[in-house]
């Protein structure tokens, strides 16, 4: 990495000679701040007009309920940010709460190890591709760790068994939640001061409302999937110069997420998966994530995402790209079987294949789109 110094009393003198500029703009609460772009995991990414207001309530929940921060705590960030996991949950509780903030430039978990023994890190913040390599990195076997207080899942799904081995590994819990670029980002959260549910997006936070729907914008009933949709003032004013887009995505004041979801008793979200990811195999429905979830529970499994592919009479087959964790042994017919015993007959893959990596954008979010079944 490559360090630039500036000397105190040299960058001093060039300033001296400058009148200060006192004037600022006028800012209203609904102005746009940011044009936050999505991350284009299932299309083209959209400029998700962010408001002041809404960035700001959004990181003031950040930091009073959610990850409760104080000018004592000491975030490691391994998040872009301009990505707004890393600009809002890292960057600007930061600021507001008086934080600490070490940065990462490009995710390495020796070096992130490294920085949190050296600085006394109190969160971690990251997506679960980032658990999975902190899990099975050799240097976690003796990674000092003790301060952390809190660590943070978002961005994706984290499979349950990730959550648990990492948590038994390193000794602090991990708390997930729910956002997007459309919602500035937090919609949900496994609050620290309520009960955890591991495989649940938790609750939602203050002052956001969720919905779940069905295809004609009703809502389904108590347990049933539907999509999750969001009002509250984290939602974006508009996609930017898509007004079309715009309409059929808050279409009621409403934003609809994508996501699958379904609420528990007790208010407990949990995403069954993306919308667009539904697998529709000879007229049954089958979640990728369920079966992400089994295949996450073989010890020699690093990461797996479960995508449809073409078929000529199911219209849509399952299938599964796996990387094996470092040094072990496991054949693609063995995972099959694995999962085969533990789901409904039309639900295992028929199609699995190891690989030594999956697509991931910027943040380290797995991209499905662009994952392949191998020709043969």
């Amino acid at each position: 990495m490559r360090h630039i110094t500036v000397e105190p009393a040299a960058f001093a003198a060039e300033l001296a000679p400058l009148e200060p500029y006192h004037d600022t703009a006028a800012v209203a609460g609904d102005d746009t701040a940011v044009l936050l772009y999505t991350s284009g995991t299932t299309g083209r990414p959209k400029g998700a007009a962010l408001t002041h207001a809404g960035l700001r309530h959004n990181t003031e929940v950040n930091v009073t309920d959610v990850q409760r921060l104080t000018p004592e705590d000491v975030i490691v960030g391994c998040l872009p940010l301009f990505h707004i996991f890393g600009q809002t949950c890292t960057m600007n509780t930061a600021v507001l709460s008086g934080a600490s903030l070490t940065l990462i430039p490009r995710f390495d978990p020796a070096v992130v190890f490294e920085a949190i023994a050296r600085d006394g890190a109190t969160v971690f913040e990251g997506v679960p591709t980032m658990y999975a390599a902190l899990l099975q990195h050799p240097a976690g076997a003796g990674a000092e760790v003790s301060t952390l207080r809190m660590c943070i899942s978002g961005g994706a799904s984290l499979p349950v068994e990730l959550l648990h081995g990492f948590e038994r590994r390193f000794g602090c819990a991990v708390l997930e939640g729910f956002g997007m670029s459309e919602t500035s980002p937090v919609v949900s959260f496994n609050h620290a001061d309520r009960p955890r549910k591991a495989g649940s997006i938790g609750t939602p936070i203050r002052d956001v409302e969720v919905r779940l729907l069905d295809d004609e914008g009703r809502d389904v009933a108590p347990g049933e999937v539907g999509e999750l949709a969001v009002r509250g003032p984290n939602v974006m004013k508009e996609y930017w110069n898509r007004p079309e887009e715009t309409a059929a995505t808050v279409p009621d004041g409403w934003l609809r997420t994508g996501d699958l979801a379904r609420q528990d008793e007790d208010g407990y979200l949990f995403v069954v998966d993306r919308k667009k990811d539904l697998i529709i195999r000879g007229g049954y429905n089958v979640y990728p994530r369920e079966i992400e979830e089994v295949l996450h529970e073989h010890p020699a499994v690093a990461l797996a995402a479960v995508v449809g592919v073409p078929h000529e009479r199911l219209g849509e087959e399952v299938a599964a790209a796996v990387v094996p964790r470092a040094g072990a042994e496991v054949t693609a017919a063995e995972l099959q079987e694995f999962v085969r015993e533990r789901v409904a007959a039309y639900k295992y893959p028929r199609r699995v294949w190891l690989t030594d990596s999956l697509p991931m954008g910027p943040s380290g979010k797995i991209l499905k789109r662009e994952i392949a079944a191998p020709s043969s």
